[in-house]
């Protein structure tokens, strides 16, 4: 299996998804939305522009 990610509804009737490793854990899961189609374009945005995401150190006070 590869990276994927995986769209369905959860108990309140809103879409999530998650995104999964090929060992099939939950990297990471997302906010909840009203639509289908609000959860695919965040998946279209991430499939696009995460390469080019900085990675930024922050300290806890």
């Amino acid at each position: 299996m590869a990276y994927r990610f995986e769209v369905f509804k959860d108990k309140s009737d809103k879409f999530r998804f998650n995104f999964k490793a090929p060992n099939g854990q939950i990297m990471f899961s997302s906010q909840s939305y009203a639509s289908k189609s609000s959860a695919m374009k965040t998946i279209e945005s991430l499939q696009k522009n995460v390469s080019d995401a900085d990675v930024v150190e922050v300290e806890n006070d």
